[in-house]
Parts: structure tokens; C-alpha cells; sequence
């Protein structure tokens, strides 16, 4: 099959205003700014950091204070108080209930917005088991009695079930948000 010329200048310049030649319909086209082709769910990235950006720094200030009280000689039977798991379960609790009565969104909605804590406090952590694995010295992060088994937690499986849960945790936080969503869409109406 043979391929036909183009016989007209609006197909050599693909129709771009003012180009007049071949290499100038080559040029490639910019790329679009990071919040329009970024989404996920009809949200972009940005609309979700901006909706939770208050609990986000909660987690990153409770993570860093945890872990930098332990390095610091705080005992871990006082460091513990600072407990990320805690702010994961109130997170989950208040944002099943502010993305329906805020009109942020739904179901599909709590995901994104559980995974972005979890994956600054998973890294917190791991950041702390890789300090513990450079010192030779456990802190919170890789200490025994918070290590799975009970044994030393400097190991790279432990760094490897925190990157498991970095996955596994936002599922089932989004599992028990959506009940909490579907008893406050009983009970309270959407704001419009």
C-alpha cells in the first residue's frame, strides 16, 4: 500500500497555527502542569494534600518527635506515647466522616487520603531502622519489644514488612473508613 503525500498545507502543519513547516508540527507539544494530568480518582494529588495538609504535618511532626526522643535517650516506655498508630485511627475516624459532609467526595475518595499519612509515617520508620542498622544502636523504630518476633528489629525484613504495610494499611484503614462513611451518610446530610 502506497502512503500519499500530503497535498495540502494544513496537513504538513497538522493544523498548529502559523507553522509553515514540516519541522515545526514535530515540535512536541508541552507537557501538561503536574495537577492537571495527575489524578486519581477525579482529584489531583494536590487537592488531597490540601484537604488533609493539617493531619499530614500532625503525622510527619508525631513520627520525627518519636524518633528523634529516642535517638535523643528518651525511654521507649515514654517515646511510645507518641504513637503514629494512634493518629492512623483517629485520621481514618475523622475523614470517613469530613470527606462526605465536606462534599470532598466518597469511598473511592478515603483511599488516597488514608495512603498519604501512611506513607509519611512508613517512611519515618524505615528511616529509623536504617539508622538503627548504620549505628549498630536500636532506637523506638528497631527495638525489640516493637519488632515483630520480639527479636532484633535491624533487619531488612523488618524494612521490607513496613514497605508491605505502606501498601497493605491504607486498604484496610479504607475498609473500616467506608463503613464509618456509610453510617454517616445515614445520619448526616452531604454539604453541598
Amino acid at each position: 500500500m502506497a502512503i500519499a503525500a500530503p497535498n495540502h498545507r494544513s496537513e504538513i502543519t497538522n493544523g498548529l497555527p502559523g507553522a509553515g513547516s514540516k519541522l515545526q508540527s514535530l515540535r512536541p507539544r508541552p507537557i501538561p502542569s503536574y495537577n492537571c494530568w495527575m489524578r486519581i480518582f477525579g482529584k489531583s494529588l494536590a487537592e488531597y494534600v490540601r484537604f488533609e495538609s493539617g493531619f499530614l504535618i500532625l503525622v510527619l511532626v508525631v513520627g520525627v518527635a518519636r524518633l528523634t526522643a529516642s535517638l535523643l535517650g528518651v525511654p521507649n516506655s515514654t517515646a511510645k506515647y507518641l504513637s503514629l498508630t494512634v493518629c492512623f485511627l483517629l485520621g481514618m475516624v475523622y475523614y470517613a466522616v469530613k470527606v462526605h459532609t465536606a462534599g470532598f467526595g466518597s469511598y473511592k475518595q478515603l483511599l488516597p487520603i488514608y495512603a498519604l499519612p501512611v506513607i509519611i509515617g512508613n517512611a519515618i520508620i524505615i528511616t529509623g531502622i536504617l539508622i538503627a542498622m548504620q549505628t549498630g544502636k536500636d532506637n523506638i523504630f528497631s527495638a525489640p519489644e516493637f519488632s515483630p518476633g520480639k527479636t532484633s528489629g535491624r533487619t531488612w525484613g523488618h524494612i521490607g514488612g513496613h514497605a508491605v504495610a505502606t501498601v497493605v494499611l491504607p486498604l484496610m484503614l479504607w475498609a473500616l473508613g467506608s463503613l464509618i462513611m456509610l453510617v454517616t451518610k445515614k445520619l448526616t446530610p452531604r454539604r453541598q
